[in-house]
């Protein structure tokens, strides 16, 4: 049987996709120029580079839902199996786990939330765009 390639997405059928990477790379995600963050989580109320206003989208406590959802199964769950493969004091276990959960969450979040911003960011782009769009006249039958 012959391998299927792989086919990458392409950014022009998917602006949600590209919006998405764009805020997971910390960019703006209706550019892709300019950094998406002022400060550690502080998002950039308009983009220097495009004029987008991405201080409107408000994210709240999706992006810490999600880290700890992920964190959540990516740390947390290989941890439990130290008890199976390393014997040591709960202590010592707490001590490297407590901080590593910690350190993945916080490194995590800001990606996290980029990629919210630009899914967002780009649900509001073609809310407008469907806004501003001239509606079809209806048939005789409606």
């Amino acid at each position: 049987m012959p391998m299927m390639e792989k086919q990458p997405i392409d950014d022009a059928a998917s602006p949600t996709w590209r919006a998405m990477k764009r805020g997971l790379k910390l960019r703006c995600p209706s550019c892709g120029n300019a950094p998406l963050y002022k400060s550690y989580l502080k998002i950039e109320p308009v983009c220097p580079s495009c004029g987008a206003e991405n201080g409107v989208h408000r994210v709240d406590d999706a992006a810490a839902y999600f880290t700890v959802l992920i964190v959540g199964h990516v740390v947390v769950a290989p941890m439990l199996a130290f008890e199976v493969i390393w014997d040591a004091s709960m202590a010592l276990v707490m001590g490297i786990a407590i901080p590593a959960v910690g350190a993945v969450a916080l490194g995590g979040l800001p990606f996290i939330k980029g990629a919210i911003v630009g899914l967002l960011s780009s649900h509001a782009r073609r809310a407008k765009a469907e806004a501003i769009r001239p509606k079809t006249p209806a048939g005789p039958w409606s």
